[in-house]
């Protein structure tokens, strides 16, 4: 029998992947990640709190089978937290939840794995691994969910690991299948909200995370065109996202949105919606899980954000690893800090870091 360490959030989601895995036939340990310590630890949302921990032990204990508590407070904090405020401080927008998965799920709980045995690794993301004939290799591909794939936020993950990771929710087109799954079990959790936050910000106000955790403060400078006109004032850059229209506080006759960032002048770059398209863009820290390494350009589907729809592109490989973009058509709202991955047909060819 097969021994797979199923990452458990407490959600229904992780909760009926164990269902299926163990009528897949496999022995199944399930293991929630203590990632950092809350303010109140059995506040309700989130994925990482004292509540979901329980609730990821009660499916365990219903199921009959193992539950762990993996103590990755440290590396959650290295990798995954600094770097959020990193990124703010350099008026990039990150992405956490792909931070965590490339660290913390396919890295320290892999680890954890190897020490318990496991032949697998599994979670309740919707997505797919399968063996390509064509590409001889393991592959990630996109599940049946539509717009509830997550292949997006797992781009990251090792190639070789390909072929060790499970996602038994990767046939499925609904999340109203996976409750109903839930509730023919009985599992307390089938009806439990989708948690949509950074679980280290569960009241989503990130602004006041950073002032609390890092020496960003409120700074204010001026809010200009690409001019130079000044237009108002702002209270500090890391408040602002590419693309952003709301909370400007200033009066024109055209909306405006957020286009770019002078650090060294502390100034918020604006402009009309026509200028925060463009058609190029750059992206390095690249992870290619179809192909060793890019030698000639390729025509793909790529996608900047995780709500963002698919558009066609070609990508270049240019010096030191990176990767020139430069799309059909001009897309709204390239954000640094964000990443990028890239599609063929249903299989993620890889993705990086927008520069």
């Amino acid at each position: 029998m097969k021994r797979v360490l199923l990452g458990m959030s407490g959600g229904v989601d992780s909760s009926v992947a164990a269902i299926l895995l163990k009528e897949a036939g496999y022995e199944v340990i399930g293991a929630t990640m203590k990632l950092w310590e809350s303010d109140d630890e059995y506040i309700e949302g989130g994925c990482c709190n004292m509540n979901s921990t329980m609730d990821a032990k009660r499916v365990c204990d219903a199921l009959d089978i193992p539950h762990y508590v993996l103590n990755f407070q440290e590396e959650f904090n290295k990798c995954v937290i600094q770097d959020f405020i990193s990124e703010y401080k350099k008026c990039r927008t990150p992405n956490p939840c792909i931070e965590c998965n490339k660290y913390l799920k396919f890295g320290a709980m892999y680890e954890m794995a190897k020490k318990l045995n496991c032949d697998y690794i599994a979670t309740g993301h919707y997505a797919k691994t399968e063996y390509s004939p064509e590409y001889k290799r393991y592959v990630l591909k996109k599940s049946n969910a539509g717009n509830k794939d997550q292949s997006y936020v797992l781009y990251n993950l090792p190639k070789e690991l390909a072929g060790k990771i499970l996602f038994p929710l990767g046939d499925f087109k609904s999340k109203d299948e996976i409750r109903k799954i839930a509730e023919e079990h009985n599992l307390l959790v089938a009806k439990k909200p989708d948690s949509e936050d950074i679980c280290f910000i569960p009241d989503g106000d990130y602004k006041k995370f950073l002032e609390k955790n890092s020496n960003l403060k409120e700074k204010p400078g001026n809010i200009v065109t690409e001019s130079g006109k000044v237009l108002g004032k702002h209270s500090g850059l890391y408040k602002y996202t590419i693309g952003q229209r709301k909370g400007l506080g200033i009066a024109n006759p055209v909306p405006l949105f957020v286009k770019g960032f002078n650090i060294e002048k502390n100034e918020l770059i604006v402009g009309e919606e026509k200028e925060i398209f463009s058609k190029e863009t750059v992206a390095n820290e690249i992870n290619l899980i179809l192909v060793d390494e890019l030698t000639k350009p390729m025509q793909v589907m790529a996608k900047i954000r995780y709500a963002a729809k698919e558009a066609k592109a070609t990508i270049y490989p240019i010096e030191n690893g990176t990767l020139k973009i430069i799309f059909d058509e001009p897309q709204r709202a390239i954000t640094p800090g964000q990443s990028i991955v890239f599609y063929i047909g249903d299989i993620v060819l890889g993705g990086g870091k927008i520069i």
